[in-house]
This record gives structure tokens, C-alpha cells and sequence, in this order.
């Protein structure tokens, strides 16, 4: 459908599963099944310097993906762990790494995006434990979209647990979304709702859900989130 778009996000928790496997394999495995366009990931590379992907870079590019560079000073796939796959008919002619504010190390990436007829900004966040550093981190995050212009999209691991009912993290006079699919954590039991979108209020929801703890084959410690989202008349070229 034109204009017309399904991203994911997920934390992967560096591809390590609940049996304490590192299987990026199964991670690839559930995304496929998830037939997005668009794969925001978090906690996508090892702890440890030099911070290698979770998820080796082959595998992603023979599994049919574009993983963004977010870093090409290091082998990392992300930023802060931060990665943005795009799949076929996809492409970025802009890219922005942030360094969020806060207690903790925190950030997040930014990409302009081309396809499905539409030019548009997408971002992956993990924002941090505490709420004044998550309010302060979206306020930083929604001032670098508006240099970017056009419809944005961000998702990731908001680390919000406060309900799904209202928005949390964006100001209420602004122009944006706040999406909480359902709760995504943890696997094992899932009550809270940390993983989530915000859209720009021109994107339509179409659908939208959390995958099934079944589905994942505990593949990590967070749910993955989908929406199928569809841009204005006026975005789509």
C-alpha cells in the first residue's frame, strides 16, 4: 500500500535469550516473521569494548537487511546499542547520532528515509531508568527530528512503565503520538508496558500489537513491538 509502512522495535538484549543463549539466529529467525519494512533495535551490540553486533553483520545482510552504520568508527551495528535495519525498496540519506542526557549513558539514532513513495524520519531510542532523564532525553530527541523535517517515527525501548493510556514522555501541545502496544516486559511475564512508538499526529495507526511470548521463543527479555502506520495525502510523493 503506498504510504504505508510496518516497523518493529525490539530489545534484543544483546540477542541473548531467556535460557541465557546468544542466539542471534533466533533473533533473526522472529524478525523475519514480523514481515516489517522497518527494525528498530536496541541493545544491538556486546557490552564490552570493542562493543562487536549481537547480531554479525553478515547474517543481518544474507537475512535481507540494510543495517545503518551508526557508528563506522567501530564495528558496532548501533549507537548506545541503538540500530536501524531497513528492508528492500529502503534507503537513508541522513544520519544523526545523539548522545541523550542523563545519569546514565544513554542515546539514540536518527535517519532520513526513502520508500513506499514517501521521504520521512525515523529514530531508535533507549531512553533512561529514571523519569526525569526520559522526559529530558524525548525533549532532546523531538528537537533534533525538527531539523530533519518531514513525518517522524520513533520507537524503542522507552523504559516508561506508567500506564498506556496517555501520553508520558511528549508535551501535550505538541504535535506527536505517544503509542504503548501492550506490556512487553519481561518475556516470562509481561506487565509493563517499556517498549513503545511516537508518531508524528499526520501518521495514521493502522494496527498495532506486541508479539506473543510463544512467537518469541525466548529470544530475548522484551516483547517486540509492531505498527502498521500510514502517511498523509500530502506526504506521499
Amino acid at each position: 500500500m503506498t504510504g504505508s509502512i510496518r516497523v518493529v522495535s525490539w530489545n534484543i538484549r544483546k540477542a541473548v535469550g531467556l535460557d541465557w543463549k546468544r542466539a542471534p539466529e533466533r533473533i533473526l529467525d522472529v524478525i523475519a516473521s514480523l514481515k516489517a519494512d522497518i527494525v528498530l533495535l536496541q541493545e544491538s551490540d556486546k557490552r564490552l569494548a570493542p562493543r562487536r553486533p549481537a547480531l554479525p553483520l553478515d547474517m543481518v545482510a544474507q537475512a535481507g537487511w540494510t543495517a545503518i552504520d551508526a557508528d563506522p568508527l567501530t564495528p558496532s551495528i548501533g549507537h548506545h546499542g541503538n540500530a536501524i535495519l531497513l528492508g528492500q525498496g529502503f534507503s537513508f540519506s541522513r544520519l544523526h547520532t545523539m548522545d541523550l542526557p542523563g545519569l546514565e549513558p544513554r542515546g539514540g539514532v536518527l535517519a532520513a528515509i526513502s520508500g513506499a513513495n514517501v521521504n520521512f524520519t525515523i529514530g531508535s531510542l533507549h531512553l533512561g531508568l529514571r523519569q526525569k532523564d526520559r522526559i529530558r532525553q524525548m525533549a532532546h530527541t523531538l528537537d533534533a527530528v525538527r531539523s530533519f523535517g518531514g513525518p517522524a517515527i520513533l520507537g524503542g525501548d522507552f523504559n516508561e512503565w506508567r500506564g498506556r493510556d496517555k501520553d508520558k514522555l511528549v508535551p501535550h501541545d505538541a504535535p506527536w503520538h505517544e503509542i504503548a502496544p501492550g506490556p512487553t516486559f519481561h518475556t516470562a511475564r509481561p506487565r509493563l508496558n517499556l517498549d513503545r512508538f511516537v508518531v508524528d499526529t499526520g501518521i495514521k495507526v493502522l494496527d498495532m500489537g506486541v508479539v506473543p511470548a510463544g512467537d518469541m521463543n525466548r529470544a530475548s527479555d522484551h516483547l517486540p513491538i509492531w505498527a502498521d502506520l500510514k502517511f498523509g495525502t500530502d506526504h506521499v510523493a
